[in-house]
């Protein structure tokens, strides 16, 4: 029986991991070895604990103030000793981590197999995002079996030069997890958000954590934020606050004090779903959020100058905003004044899946491995909708 290693180490590796080994543990053609490096800690952990997924092997490489050349070498150091105890017949690795760049090299390194899972996107800037445009190039290089989200990944993975054989299209498995857990309607740790919860108020989410941002760009997004909730009393915002010193010391001094701002710590991804299915907007610099918010028709303004994720911003569900101040407020202040710009991007299109990601991704590996026939592509058309 071929033993297949999931590698994975963050919180959105964990998400869009789970409804893959779910299916791995759930067929009895393959033995999954789950893998941590623990790259991400207390947000990994609840992620796993949510799914169910008990981890074979822990890397815990966390280490305060780690860089991400610690994080590569810690991470190549533990699964040099593993591969050579565990000997997987293939490895899987998601998306664009130092995590997932490191668990490919040293695959490759020992000769196994690379799947590579949401495979294929590209912001075109080798730079923004950072360093995940480049982890993802080089894992690319490096994948037996590339699983594309979309069509668009797909063309990706095909101008650079990957063979057609090699790439399966997916859609993502962030869907698959996402309708497993939303209408749980799992309870708030924190009460405030759970009063919010019954209230029925406007709700601003915000997410933002990106380095390229970090240092002023940030200072100016918590200012665009206060101005935002002078002028919108009516509204809430709520900021899950980032674990990075760096994040909040840039971000939350323009907040304190302001009534209708929700500061907190950053929700179990049960917990986000819910908070996700509630709001009325979402401001966002991160990759994951782009890609669940338009799943469920929440118009998003991504704080970034270019993204990976063209589709929704084909949609018209994702705007592009930059991190300018004024162009915050702005864009914030429009989609609440103005229902034609709300409604034309409240369109609960869906270009990122249809839940069955895992699904195909199962029967890309046993073609892989040649236990079965290769999956069909998935295909997203217009009008697609959860």
């Amino acid at each position: 029986m071929p033993r297949v290693m999931p590698i994975f180490g963050t919180r959105p590796e964990a998400i869009k991991m789970a409804p893959i080994i779910a299916a791995l543990q759930a067929t009895a053609d393959f033995e999954c070895v789950v893998t941590v490096t623990g790259q991400h800690r207390e947000m990994l952990d609840q992620v796993n604990e949510l799914f169910g997924i008990v981890p074979d092997h822990d890397l815990n490489i966390l280490k305060t103030g780690q860089s991400l050349s610690g994080i590569m070498t810690r991470t190549m150091d533990g699964l040099e000793k593993l591969f050579a105890e565990s000997k997987p017949d293939a490895v899987i690795v998601q998306g664009d981590t130092t995590t997932s760049t490191a668990g490919a090299i040293a695959a490759f390194y020992h000769g196994i197999p690379v799947v590579h899972v949401e495979a294929g996107l590209r912001s075109g800037d080798l730079f923004s995002p950072f360093p995940e445009e480049a982890n993802r190039k080089i894992t690319s290089q490096i994948a037996s079996l590339h699983l594309a989200p979309t069509q668009t990944s797909k063309a990706n993975l095909l101008a650079e030069g990957i063979p057609a054989s090699d790439i399966v299209v997916t859609g993502n498995s962030v869907i698959d997890a996402l309708l497993s857990t939303v209408d749980k309607h799992l309870p708030f740790s924190d009460p405030r958000l759970e009063e919010l919860a019954s209230n029925g108020s406007r709700i601003l989410l915000v997410t933002t954590h990106r380095r390229e941002n970090q240092g002023d760009s940030m200072r100016g997004v918590g200012r665009a934020l206060a101005r935002i909730a002078d002028a919108e009393e009516d509204l809430v915002i709520v900021l899950p606050a980032h674990k990075n010193p760096v994040v909040r010391e840039a971000v939350l001094p323009s907040l304190h004090g302001k009534a209708n701002v929700i500061i907190c710590e950053p929700l179990a991804y049960g917990e986000f779903t819910r908070l996700l299915s509630m709001a009325h907007i979402v401001l966002t610099d991160s990759g994951g959020v782009q890609e669940e918010a338009p799943s469920l028709g929440k118009p998003v303004l991504v704080m970034r100058d270019n993204t990976e994720r063209p589709e929704a911003l084909e949609a018209g569900t994702v705007t592009l905003i930059g991190t300018d101040e004024d162009r915050i407020v702005k864009e914030v202040d429009r989609l609440l004044n103005q229902q034609d710009a709300y409604d034309s991007m409240a369109n609960a299109v869906n270009p990122y899946g249809d839940g069955k990601a895992a699904e195909r991704t199962i029967g890309a590996l046993r073609h892989m491995l040649h236990l079965g026939e290769r999956s069909a592509d998935f295909v997203t058309g217009p009008g697609r909708t959860l």
